[in-house]
């Protein structure tokens, strides 16, 4: 995977457009002169965290003994079940409830921005190419910044775009999500053909 296949991977995983309208919930409690400055607290707290995985996710894959082929296909399922999910959205309201005050951590930055898919997709990533850190990085604070930017702005692209344009996106990006994982899917089992014939 190229590295900015990765960051868009990863952009798509942390699915800025789909968090526009929570993400305005979860504020509307907070003083409008703090809201920017509390948005950029978590999004950094997001990055740090994803950071952490990604380069310690691949000691906890290694304790737990898993190849990278397997971890490959695993993770080719789960970004094709959130892919699925981002087309056709559960039906039972907000995912995050309601916040009552300032959000800290919990739930804007984990699992907000920094969920367990993207804390997972850079685990795969650190994994199957442990000899590319740098690149991975580099994709992952694209996809971190491209998502900043994109919430920070959220109340102009909510007021700009509405609802039903943010919504039509958001399942554009999880029809990108679905052919990532199903390729991603695909060269786990490849890579498991060629090891099993190997033996």
């Amino acid at each position: 995977m190229s590295t900015l296949s990765a960051g868009m991977m990863l952009f798509l995983i942390m699915d800025p457009l789909g968090n526009v309208p929570l993400f305005l919930s979860l504020l509307k409690n907070v003083a409008p002169e703090r809201r920017r400055m509390v948005l950029a607290r978590e999004l950094v707290i997001a990055l740090v965290v994803l950071f952490a995985f990604l380069f310690g996710g691949r000691y906890l894959l290694q304790l737990l003994q898993l190849k990278e082929e397997s971890v490959g296909i695993a993770g080719g399922i789960v970004l094709f079940l959130i892919g699925v999910r981002m087309i056709f959205p559960p039906k039972s309201g907000g995912v995050f409830g309601d916040v009552q005050g300032e959000p800290f951590i919990v739930p804007m930055a984990i699992p907000g921005v920094a969920g367990p898919s993207a804390m997972a997709a850079v685990m795969l990533l650190a994994n199957g190419n442990p000899g590319r850190a740098a690149d991975w990085s580099v994709a992952l604070f694209l996809a971190w910044l491209a998502t900043a930017v994109i919430l920070l702005s959220s109340t102009y692209l909510y007021r700009w775009l509405g609802r039903s344009v943010l919504t039509a996106l958001e399942r554009l990006m999880g029809m990108l999500l679905v052919a990532l994982s199903v390729q991603m899917f695909l060269d786990g089992v490849v890579a498991y053909v060629r090891v099993a014939a190997r033996m």
